[in-house]
């Protein structure tokens, strides 16, 4: 049958098979509000009803500036389900970036959570919205200028429908975290969320399912924070949802109290959370093993080592805003049994192979490279969930090869499994006297030594070798280590040629709004490097 791919027929599984499955939300002050999906898709379908009694047309943005919360997951379903394009904004971005994207997406309405007006009213002047919806969280009296939530919600009661929508009409807007310069917007289509979903539910991707509890601590305004809200509710997973509360803490007293079977974020957050853990020997125990699903950057070796012991199993995801943005997992080959654990190590620290409906092949300027795990090249990409066009960006029709793939800028191998290994990104591999350095490998190894808690990598240019390596240490709370410790330890697994000349101990390492080292800050503050200080 023609039957089209579109997030009402999600929404309307769930309200008929899961309407009992809870959705656990916490407001800044950790207490919990608990709901169901039976509530969760009545709301969401009045929101649908609302904004289109405020005139909503088909293809119309509507923006939310929301944290991980009840109000923002009926975003997702109710803006999309009335025709609209939801557009989550990144909060962390500086008010000028936030107005910035708001303008080119051309946004209609706004949907905000009141205790983020304070950051809405610096940038409200140079973003216009025809409507300001403001959903009450943090206890304070919506402003008269604006509408609020719950009340639009309680005058939208009664039958409704919801309209016709085809299936390649978007859905959600996101734009990418702007790295390598401006960010770009990605509109996400009815058709590809719900096959996203459908290939992020099976057992070789994140497994989700009835049985589970997930708790997505990657935010919602990044890439759907990886699709895990739209994958729950189609296969009616209980939701917890920690708002703006990132303590380590806090994370495991609720993945306790709750039963959390799988899980997301950045490794950072990881990293604090194996810090918690080794500090409080004991006092969070889980009867069975927690998935977690880690991306953004690459989690170092030693983490899922460490964080193994504890009960919580790193499964390593890699992909982009520009594809939605799940494209590898890092799951084990059935040929793998029996390996050692060193190898199996090895194998998961990969960015993994290709998800169904995904390919992905890796380019030089003379073709493809062989499957041998080691002749690097820019990984290029195709599916049905990946970007064609951003949106509004003609000049960037050159990250689209002739033939369609997608090309990603990240430089990569591919070993005879069909694994594919991140080097880096094009832009932040060290170009040293005419040789590459992966400053990828090197911060993994560096965070593998008992004493370092981060380490970031940036080429520093050289009046010789163009390049060089300069390492940023985070040093665990207590911990002590030298230069030429680390030098030592690095010598175990790199050429000489390859070691950092510098390491420069610092307090904490600048990240993105989406928790990747900032890696443009750190060039930039060590441009006017004095290699002599070091020797070199």
């Amino acid at each position: 049958m023609d039957f089209p791919l579109v997030l009402p027929t999600l929404l309307e599984r769930a309200n008929k098979l899961f309407p009992d499955v809870e959705i656990l939300s916490h407001c800044p002050d950790k207490i919990p509000t608990r709901s169901t999906f039976r509530s969760f898709c009545d709301r969401s379908r009045r929101l649908s009803k609302a904004l289109l009694k405020l005139g909503l047309k088909s293809g119309d943005r509507v923006a939310s500036l929301l944290w991980n919360h009840s109000a923002h997951l009926e975003a997702f379903f109710g803006v999309p389900c009335a025709g609209g394009i939801l557009h989550p904004l990144n909060l962390r971005l500086h008010p000028h970036e936030i107005a910035a994207i708001v303008n080119h997406a051309e946004d209609r309405f706004l949907i905000v959570h009141d205790i983020l007006l304070p950051l809405f009213e610096k940038f409200r002047g140079d973003a216009k919205f025809e409507a300001v919806i403001v959903v009450p969280y943090g206890a304070q009296n919506t402003p008269a200028e604006f509408l609020n939530y719950e009340q639009l919600l309680e005058q939208s009661e009664g039958a409704f429908q919801f309209p016709v929508i085809d299936e390649n009409d978007g859905a959600v807007m996101c734009f990418t975290s702007g790295t390598t310069g401006f960010s770009q917007g990605v509109v996400y289509t009815h058709r590809s969320l719900v096959l996203h979903s459908m290939a992020e539910a099976m057992v070789d991707t994140f497994a989700l399912s009835h049985q589970d509890t997930v708790l997505p601590l990657a935010p919602m305004f990044h890439a759907n924070a990886w699709g895990v809200p739209y994958t729950a509710v189609m296969t009616g997973t209980k939701l917890v949802l920690l708002g703006p509360v990132v303590e380590a803490d806090f994370i495991l007293d609720t993945m306790i109290q709750e039963g959390v079977t799988v899980a997301n974020a950045v490794p950072t957050v990881w990293i604090n959370v194996l810090e918690a853990l080794e500090k409080n020997p004991g006092r969070w125990r889980f009867e069975k093993p927690i998935r977690v699903v880690s991306g953004g950057t690459a989690p170092p070796m030693e983490l899922m080592r460490r964080l193994d012991r504890h009960g919580i199993r790193i499964l390593h995801l890699w992909g982009m805003t520009e594809t939605s943005p799940m494209a590898t997992t890092g799951h084990l080959k059935s040929r793998m049994r029996g390996w050692s654990d060193e190898q199996l190590y090895e194998v998961r620290a990969k960015q993994g192979w290709p998800v169904p409906l995904i390919e992905i092949r890796v380019m030089r300027p003379d073709g493809e490279v062989p499957w041998d795990g080691r002749t690097p090249g820019e990984i290029e990409i195709r599916g049905p969930w990946v970007a064609r066009e951003y949106y509004k960006a003609p000049d960037q029709a050159h990250k689209w090869s002739k033939d369609g793939w997608f090309r990603t800028g990240d430089v990569g191998t591919m070993d005879a499994d069909g694994i594919m290994k991140v080097v880096d990104r094009a832009k932040d591999l060290v170009k040293s006297g005419g040789e590459w350095i992966s400053s990828v490998d090197l911060e993994n190894t560096l965070m593998g030594h008992p004493a370092v808690k981060e380490a970031c990598v940036v080429g520093v240019p050289h009046p010789k070798w163009q390049e060089r390596p300069l390492a940023a240490v985070v040093l665990h709370h207590g911990a002590t280590a030298s230069d030429d410790e680390l030098r030592e330890f690095l010598a175990e697994r790199f050429a000489k040629w390859q070691l950092p000349d510098a390491f420069v101990f610092v307090e904490t390492i600048p990240r993105t709004s989406v928790g990747k080292f900032k890696k443009i800050a750190l060039r930039e503050q060590f441009a006017s490097w004095k290699w002599e200080a070091t020797g070199s």
